[in-house]
Parts: C-alpha cells; sequence; structure tokens
C-alpha cells in the first residue's frame, strides 16, 4: 500500500508506549495496531486529530505517501 504510516516513528520520538497513546487517544489497543501497523482501510479525522494532539504533531507526520515499486514484467 502506497501509504506508510509512521505512528511508531512518533511513538519514538516521544518515548511513549503504545498502549498509553490507545488511552490518550481514546482507542483500543488492538484498532492502534491496525492503525499503525497500515492495515486500517480509513482513519477518522478525530482519530487523526486525536493523536496528533496527544504526539504534537501535524498529519503529515504520522502518514506519508509512496509510489508501488511496479514489477518488471519482462524480468526473469
Amino acid at each position: 500500500m502506497p501509504i506508510i504510516v509512521d505512528i511508531d516513528v512518533m511513538l519514538a520520538k516521544r518515548k511513549m508506549p503504545v498502549g498509553v497513546l490507545a488511552e490518550r487517544v481514546g482507542i483500543t489497543p488492538a484498532n492502534l495496531a491496525v492503525l499503525k501497523n497500515g492495515r486500517a482501510k480509513a482513519v477518522r479525522f478525530t482519530t487523526l486529530e486525536a493523536l496528533c494532539e496527544v504526539l504534537e504533531c501535524q498529519p503529515g507526520d504520522l502518514l506519508r505517501w509512496e509510489a508501488e515499486v511496479e514489477e518488471d514484467a519482462g524480468a526473469a
């Protein structure tokens, strides 16, 4: 997926455990794990806002886009 979630990076910078972030944001640790591992299909703006508030960051610090690498059809 070309959208990369960098919550782990911000957690490391803030020296904050995942459980503490989940509690402060108001989501379950399981739902936070789905989001931070890139398995989420969507994120609510209210959740994104809460993440940014707790982590004192901008949405672009948590989410970034990377182009997908296409496999060369002629490669063996």
